[in-house]
């Protein structure tokens, strides 16, 4: 069992928190007020970065005391809105929000992944008709294990997840959300994943 904050309550972030405490671990969800994301941070073990990730940098470097020495799973995806409220680019092209995240924040190992699905595929994988892939980016081998066994808890097989390599890996994963808005428009809002055939 691990105790993990989860940054954000929305969609993304209620889903997360609710599938883990599901699966056994201690999850306290910050909202929005004064002091929440720094009190829950402080206390967790693990923290998950589900906030927009427009603001994510700036929220989380506030954070980089209550971040110091911990495991912090960024989901998020740095992106500029269309019109129509859906990712038209990226907010850090050539980079990605996880690299800009372990910049800032040298004490914090920072695992990029589940950033290239629609929020209903991170907590219930095996509902797709073919098999997704979950993606890890990061630097430090053992905080990718502990989330890779994270992602087990969440219903993620061994064979779906990939180990990408550095967090620099993040910046391939992140750019694949520019599918999203197209795939949206062509299929609807049915969850989906990106997969890599083999």
């Amino acid at each position: 069992m691990s105790t993990i904050a989860v940054l954000g309550n929305g969609r993304v972030g209620g889903n997360l928190a609710a599938a883990l405490t599901r699966a056994g671990h201690e999850v306290t969800v910050a909202d929005r007020t004064p002091g929440a994301s720094a009190d829950a941070a402080r206390g967790a073990q693990i923290v998950i970065n589900a906030t927009p990730g427009a603001g994510s940098l700036d929220a989380l470097v506030a954070l980089r005391e209550e971040l110091c020495d911990k495991i912090l799973i960024d989901v998020s995806n740095a992106t500029v809105d269309g019109p129509d409220g859906l990712p038209a680019d990226l907010i850090y092209p050539g980079s990605s929000l996880a690299e800009q995240l372990q910049q800032a924040l040298p004490e914090t190992r920072v695992v990029k992944t589940l950033n290239t699905m629609l929020f209903p595929v991170m907590t219930a994988p095996s509902t797709l008709t073919q098999a997704p892939d979950a993606f890890l980016s990061g630097d430090d081998p053992q905080a990718k294990q502990t989330v890779r066994e994270l992602l087990i808890d969440l219903g993620w097989r061994k064979e779906w997840i990939t180990d990408l390599g550095g967090i620099q890996t993040a910046r391939a994963t992140e750019a694949a959300i520019l599918f999203v808005p197209h795939v949206i428009r062509s299929s609807g809002f049915a969850p989906f994943a990106i997969s890599i055939a083999r």
